[in-house]
């Protein structure tokens, strides 16, 4: 019993898949994904579009409430423990060398944001793209983050 014998990598051959032919068999596949890959707007009716958008806006816009909270109570909180300390006597805080480091800070953001410029575009014009080709959705979704800040 003899090992195959090893072939050149120029004599392999290699099976194309037809993802289009491969779809069309496969009902799963155009379920999931539709015919096209096209946006939303051809795959479902207006109403269920403004649902998903409504309820997956209204969940963002509560989990950016509650988030933002949080993060406003732990600023806020340490922000009134360093003054409490600070005029405690407990500790000494040097606001010439905070001012200089925030303007420093203040500095580098804006040289960061200037070189950031092109991709924040190209991330604004997709995201436009994607608003206009699934309105229906992006105001539901707009719709429901406003009512999930407001719950």
């Amino acid at each position: 019993m003899g090992f195959p014998e090893e072939h050149d990598s120029d004599d392999d051959s290699y099976e194309v898949l037809d993802l289009t032919e491969y779809a069309r068999r496969h009902h799963w596949w155009n379920r999931v994904f539709g015919h096209s890959s096209g946006p939303i707007v051809e795959k479902y009716s207006v109403a269920t579009q403004i649902v998903m958008g409504g309820v997956t806006g209204w969940c963002a816009g509560f989990l950016f409430q509650k988030v933002g909270k949080l993060a406003a109570t732990a600023v806020g909180g340490g922000f009134l423990l360093l003054q409490i300390a600070s005029h405690s006597g407990y500790v000494q805080v040097d606001w010439k060398r905070v001012e200089k480091d925030v303007n420093k800070a203040k500095r580098q953001i804006k040289k960061r944001a200037n070189k950031a410029a092109p991709e924040i575009n190209t991330i604004i014009e997709e995201s436009t793209e994607f608003i206009k080709q699934n309105i229906v959705v992006s105001s539901g979704f707009v719709g429901g983050f406003l009512l999930g800040l407001a719950s």
